[in-house]
């Protein structure tokens, strides 16, 4: 099975990589601090559950060949820009933050697949299985980018 927010095995992975993350952790790449980059997975959760409007931009990532191939098998490039709402915010205390997006992570537990779902920003409209690989891949992304 692929790796995914909807799976449990995906979550307690991902889970168990949280509890190795520090706030004082260098990035191996890119410019977020661990705290902004924590922040940063909690408001895509929030815009993932429809509570954190996006603007939508439109470009190539949009055409379902290219969405998917980007989703689902090129690697996540490094330096990518998102939509400003997902990075405006300041970190709460760290354990606040950690707990907010253990939260958002779990939820996917109990959330329901057929419900409506909101437009992604860059690939648009996507499938809520989208949704959850996605999520899982963009989360292993940004832990990568902190060495967990």
């Amino acid at each position: 099975m692929r790796k995914s927010l909807w799976n449990p095995e995906s979550r307690k992975e991902l889970t168990a990589r949280l509890d190795r993350l520090e706030p004082s952790a260098s990035p191996r790449w890119g410019r977020m601090t661990a705290p902004r980059m924590l922040a940063h997975l909690t408001d895509w959760m929030l815009m993932a559950s429809g509570d954190l409007p996006t603007a939508p931009r439109y470009s190539i990532l949009r055409k379902a060949p290219v969405r998917y191939l980007a989703i689902y098998w090129l690697p996540f490039p490094k330096g990518v820009p998102t939509a400003k709402e997902l990075i405006t915010r300041e970190p709460s205390e760290w354990a606040v933050e950690l707990s907010a997006f253990r939260q958002h992570l779990q939820s996917f537990e109990i959330m329901d697949p057929n419900r409506i779902w909101p437009e992604h920003p860059a690939f648009g409209f996507i499938t809520p299985e989208t949704w959850g690989v996605l999520g899982y891949r963009h989360t292993d992304h940004h832990l990568r980018q902190f060495g967990v």
